[in-house]
Order: structure tokens, then sequence, then C-alpha cells
């Protein structure tokens, strides 16, 4: 079981791409960066709070942190899916290229939320995990949209 999760402030931004978005989170550890990058992608959907009611844990694993990521964002692109939830918390524990998750969050309410894309998948396309020379944690890629 995981421990509870810490309040974290998380950083993150969108940049443009074409008709997709661009997400990127930051954070001082890949953790962090990860938990970031989760919301930006709820960020995509609505710029709305999202309550964490519902936990939903999540395992994933890849090769490489790159497509580690890929696998995460997918992964939440899928529960919002399946569960027609969005998410708003996130806890991310990344070792030997194996994350094990969570997303706290709500059904999607379409008069609160006002939901304005729907994302498809996150994608190849621009992505970047790494650090800084500040030592500051990067994540992101574009999202279909």
């Amino acid at each position: 079981m995981m421990p509870a999760p810490q309040e974290v402030v998380h950083t993150w931004r969108h940049f443009p791409h074409g008709a997709d978005v661009g997400i990127a989170g930051y954070g001082r550890s890949l953790d962090e960066a990860f938990c970031a990058a989760g919301h930006a992608l709820t960020a995509v959907v609505t710029d709305r709070p999202v309550a964490p009611l519902q936990r939903v844990d999540i395992d994933c694993s890849a090769p490489d942190p790159e497509l580690l990521l890929v696998e995460w964002l997918n992964a939440l692109v899928y529960e919002m899916a399946e569960r027609g939830m969005l998410f708003g918390r996130f806890e991310v524990r990344i070792e030997d290229n194996r994350l094990r998750g969570a997303a706290w969050g709500e059904p999607v309410d379409r008069g609160r939320h006002q939901p304005a894309a729907e994302v498809k998948g996150a994608t190849y396309t621009a992505l970047r995990v790494g650090r800084d020379e500040a030592g500051q944690w990067s994540a992101a890629c574009v999202v279909d949209v």
C-alpha cells in the first residue's frame, strides 16, 4: 500500500503544437514531474477544480523514462474514458522504469467541469524527460486531442 500523498505544488504548462496540445510537467524529482504532467493532462480537458473523491491505482512500466511518460499518460487517458472521470490529484513512485501510482478524481460533471477537449492519447512527438542544470526534472510530450 502506498503512503498517503503529500501536498505538492505542481508546475506544468501547455505548449502549442498544430491541432494538438503539448504538455509539460516539472518537479524536484522525476516522480513530481510525472504528477505535474498528470495535472497538465487534466487541464487540457478542464480548467475547473476536480475533487479527489475516488482513487484509481495505476501500474505501468517501460524500458526508459520517456516511454514510461507515454505509458503513464495513456493509462490516465484510458481510466478517464473508461470511468467517465477527471483526475485532480496524483501520486507516482518510479523505480527501475516501473511506475506505481494513483490518481484521485471524480465523475465528469459537464455543467461544472465544462470539458473543452477530449484527449485521445499521448504521442511520441516532442517527447522529452530529463533534468536541467539546476537539477529540476521535466516531462513533456504532445497529446492528441
